[in-house]
């Protein structure tokens, strides 16, 4: 059979990351291309207590149906700590628990967005993000990230310019890819902005908890008075990837809607999982845990650029990231970026082709991402080392 596929999907390819990852199921390939957390970081031991708990203590609840909404001591657990920790929320907004956050980008497209809408986004930006987008056939206009983040005059040319804009998408804590942070001046600048223009803000922060160095920046959504701004978060990168927890704290009127839009996709993220955040939140000394991650994050990230800068100064140019989890390396204009990727892959060490994040054709063609958290520090040197072979083949 000849299957027609729909508009919204039939155009999208498969994401890049995916297919190289494909390549690290090889256990040979040092994986600089993947973006898991260390599982050092997995605090396994706590999670098997947490669990047999559970399914003592309340196992009806962890294997019924739940609300849309969420597990409601943890959406209260999640309201309390952003307020506390980071001065995020007023009583004018709620909080949905998602499938993880990328269901948060899914949700507030269908939400926002109707076809042929335009979503501006950083470029380059996760990709995860800019398939979503383009799922719902809303156009991508991109906005260049500079070393201090989202270019702002780009930003104000493109709101101006623009129709029926409906929202800007920003990462901006340790961008993915760039690894870039937003200045607390463009943070503030994109908000006026974004008012002045009657556009919403989704703030994406997976990695705001990974900061290694610098000082603690104010989230955008902070800066929010007028119920402009919706905030997401992630259980992730903090806890583990696998139980699929996120957040998104955003005007009641707003979680209001995606509640109807999440009732359309999953009914409701999986109850074990919920319990298990809220028990392990209740129980653990977060800023101790954290510390513990962000020693072993500030570990990696130093050597993977101390080593970036050793074997490949003559040849890369990079930003040193405040945390996160990636770094993004440019080559010069006489290296082919997709030769030099594939001579990396063929040579056992996989990294992402910088068009990978690419929100139009011929963006990022000069770059490619690496990441520290995944590879255990004997293949941060190894990799390196082998990447430094690599280089020779191309200056000569």
């Amino acid at each position: 059979m000849d299957y027609v596929f729909s508009e919204r999907i039939s155009s999208l390819k498969p994401s890049a990351i995916r297919e190289i990852l494909k390549a690290t199921s090889d256990p040979s390939v040092i994986p600089f291309a993947a973006g898991n957390p260390d599982v050092a970081a997995f605090p396994v031991d706590e999670v098997r207590e947490i669990s047999q708990k559970i399914f003592a203590d309340m196992p009806i609840l962890a294997l019924q149906y739940g609300i849309t909404e969420g597990y409601a001591p943890l959406r209260n657990k999640v309201k309390e700590m952003l307020k506390a920790d980071k001065n995020i929320g007023t009583e004018k907004d709620e909080v949905i628990i998602t499938s993880g956050a990328t269901q948060i980008m899914d949700l507030m497209t269908k939400v926002f967005c109707n076809f042929g809408d335009t979503v501006v986004c950083e470029m380059p930006s996760f990709i995860g993000s800019l398939n979503c987008f383009r799922s719902y056939g809303c156009k991508l206009k991109g906005v260049p990230v500079e070393a201090d983040g989202m270019d702002v005059d780009a930003l104000e040319d493109i709101l101006k310019n623009s129709e029926n804009v409906k929202f800007i998408y920003t990462i901006p804590n340790f961008q993915n890819p760039s690894g870039a942070t937003m200045s607390l001046p463009k943070r503030k600048k994109l908000y006026e902005l974004a008012l002045r223009y009657g556009v919403m803000i989704l703030e994406d922060d997976p990695y705001g908890d990974l900061r290694v160095s610098g000082e603690f920046l104010p989230s955008i959504k902070s800066l929010d008075t007028e119920g402009i701004v919706c905030y997401a978060g992630s259980f992730s990168k903090v806890l583990a990837p696998g139980i699929r927890v996120g957040y998104v704290i955003a005007p009641a009127e707003v979680i209001a809607k995606m509640t109807v839009g999440k009732q359309a996709a999953d009914t409701h993220s999986t109850m074990f999982s919920q319990i298990l955040v809220h028990e392990w939140l209740m129980s653990v000394n977060l800023e101790e845990h954290l510390n513990k991650i962000r020693e072993i994050y500030r570990r990696k990230l130093n050597l993977m650029c101390d080593l970036t800068e050793e074997k490949l100064g003559d040849l890369v140019t990079f930003v040193r990231p405040e945390g996160g989890l990636f770094v993004w390396c440019k080559l010069p204009e006489n290296v082919n970026m997709m030769e030099f990727t594939k001579k990396c892959v063929e040579n056992k060490v996989a990294v992402v082709p910088g068009t990978a994040f690419a929100v139009n054709p011929g963006d990022a063609e000069d770059c490619f991402r690496m990441n520290f958290s995944t590879p255990t520090d004997e293949q941060i040197v190894k990799g390196m080392d082998i990447l430094e072979k690599v280089k020779e083949s191309f200056i000569g």
